[in-house]
């Protein structure tokens, strides 16, 4: 095989990130946008609630940065929040630009100005939306205006394998130089060059059994970074969305945080509220409160789930707020205007990742990583409600502002080594794949899940253990697929989740160890920071 192509700019991961840097980059770039399903699958897609930005004249940056120190729980970068929510209005501005129609409302002047709704963590009302489908709108206007692009080749169902690193005279890795990817249609590998190469590929929250993420939520892009040598942070901290639709045809429909924000109340079986007793904000308290709540509910009263109600409020206004959850729980027989929803916790978000600084440069020269994927300092030990997004939006464009500023001065890649795939063979027993796979997210769920203890923890590492080694010898006897990249990138995320827990000898924000109940106040607040072996 030779080298496929040679690109100005690799973007791996095609949601609000990954287009973000894309449609940001000038138009005399080559750029290629490789993503392993269809385009408009991604995280962002299916995002409901929206994007926190400060807009009303009664808001300020200040509170929204207050707002986002709290959630974190003190492990929080202030500078990168400020930093963040500063260029939220901008980044907001240029959705509309580009086409995004968010949700309106009639403004003090009789014009139509974006109609703002509130949620969990949040002092005041900042959440930008199109109805109860704000990623939907998004990233189908994303992609619309990526497609208009010359300039832009799009990859899909390309599944990246590794990044690749310049080999040095002295042997040493230098910077990315691009990558190799799967054609799952075809069933072979390319190599992909590039002066910059941007990891954007989303989270990891299929590391567990349960959870609101799509599919391709399986860590490819910190597992890539992490073998090419970058350092990670915070991976103990996977936020758990506490509402998640309980329903045996439901697969991971997310009911929005907004629907507790316009006043939806979460019972007991019994019809008995009870948020109250764990936080003064109720219902409205930060996720990571709910969500335990909940679960220790459940585990209390012996129940498979509760229930979040809205039915009090008038109907008219739940369709006119709620109409994708409206219709999508009808299509289970529940009419949420007249009766609560049934409800679990479920993975939800990535905390943790490659760390990056605020122009989403990571460790290695030419390599950059946004949204999901990455650790700028953003979200600390919890992240607040819509904060996602508004991140994805910030660093993206920061990401390809950097990138211009270098990309007249970095030399074209040099010729990539082939993929070698003569040594291997056909796998001749595919069912080693998904027993793994569903071992490792059932032990993740049970030993790594919402509330941890010493134990557990230990018990995960054995058996992360040795699940690695199998997946191991597995990927290196036998024709790789995307069902074993994916597993071997999540048994990578399950190995740094577990490091990562274990070495956070208290219970903070996302992280709840009853081994450690309270804060450790003895010293700072400190990011857990791995460093791989390889660099």
């Amino acid at each position: 095989m030779s080298q496929t192509a040679a690109y100005d700019v690799l973007i791996i991961g095609s949601g609000a990130a990954g287009l973000g840097v894309a449609l940001e980059l000038p138009q005399s770039m080559r750029i290629a946008v490789l993503t392993k399903n269809a385009l408009e699958e991604s995280n962002t897609y299916y995002a409901q609630g929206g994007i926190a930005a400060v807009l009303d004249e009664t808001d300020t940056v200040d509170a929204h940065v207050a707002d986002t120190l709290i959630a974190g729980a003190g492990l929080c970068d202030e500078v990168a929040v400020r930093f963040i929510v500063e260029h939220g209005r901008a980044s907001i501005e240029r959705l509309i630009g580009f086409g995004v129609g968010f949700s309106q409302e009639d403004g003090p002047n009789g014009d139509q100005i974006p109609h703002l709704t509130r949620e969990g963590g949040h002092s005041h009302r900042r959440i930008v939306h199109a109805a109860d489908a704000t990623g939907k709108a998004v990233e189908t206007t994303l992609v619309e205006r990526v497609k208009e692009r010359a300039n832009v080749e799009i990859l899909e169902h390309h599944n990246a394998v590794d990044l690749i690193r310049e080999i040095l005279p002295s042997g040493r890795r230098g910077r990315c130089i691009g990558a190799y990817a799967l054609d799952t249609k075809a069933g072979t590998v390319h190599a992909y060059g590039a002066k910059a190469t941007v990891l954007a590929s989303g989270g990891a929250c299929k590391v567990y059994l349960y959870t609101s993420n799509p599919d391709g939520a399986t860590g490819d892009g910190v597992s890539m970074a992490w073998r090419a040598g970058c350092r990670v942070a915070n991976m103990e901290f996977t936020q758990f969305h506490p509402t998640c639709l309980y329903h045996q045809d439901a697969k991971s429909f997310l009911i929005t945080e907004a629907v507790r924000g316009e006043g939806g109340r979460l019972l007991l079986p019994d019809g008995t509220r009870f948020m109250d007793q764990f936080h003064k904000q109720a219902e409205l308290a930060p996720r990571d409160v709910v969500a335990r709540a909940i679960d220790h509910e459940m585990k209390r009263l012996g129940v498979d789930c509760l229930y979040l109600d809205i039915s009090h409020k008038p109907a008219p206004f739940i369709l006119e707020h709620f109409p994708t959850v409206h219709a999508r729980c009808l299509d289970f027989g529940i009419d949420m205007t007249k009766e609560p929803l049934p409800i679990v916790p479920a993975a939800h978000y990535s905390c943790g990742g490659v760390m990056t600084d605020l122009n989403g440069l990571t460790d290695v020269d030419g390599l950059y990583a946004a949204g999901e994927v990455a650790f700028t300092g953003l979200h600390g030990a919890n992240r607040m409600a819509s904060n996602s997004l508004l991140e994805c939006l910030v660093l993206s464009n920061a990401a390809a502002q950097d990138i211009v500023t270098k990309i007249a001065t970095t030399p074209v890649p040099p010729a990539i080594r082939p993929w070698d795939a003569s040594w291997v063979r056909e796998a001749d027993e595919e069912v080693v794949i998904s027993h793994n796979w569903e071992e490792l997210r059932r032990f993740m769920w049970d030993y790594v899940g919402i509330v941890r203890t010493s134990k557990r923890l230990e018990r995960a590492k054995h058996r992360i253990d040795l699940l690695l080694s199998e997946i191991t010898d597995y990927y290196s006897n036998f024709q790789i697929t995307s069902d074993m990249l994916e597993l071997r990138n999540l048994a990578v995320v399950a190995e740094l989740i577990i490091k990562s827990a274990m070495m956070r000898t208290e219970s903070r924000g996302l992280h709840y160890t009853l081994d450690y109940p309270e804060p450790d106040i003895s010293r700072p607040p400190r990011a857990t920071i791995l460093i791989p072996p390889l660099r």
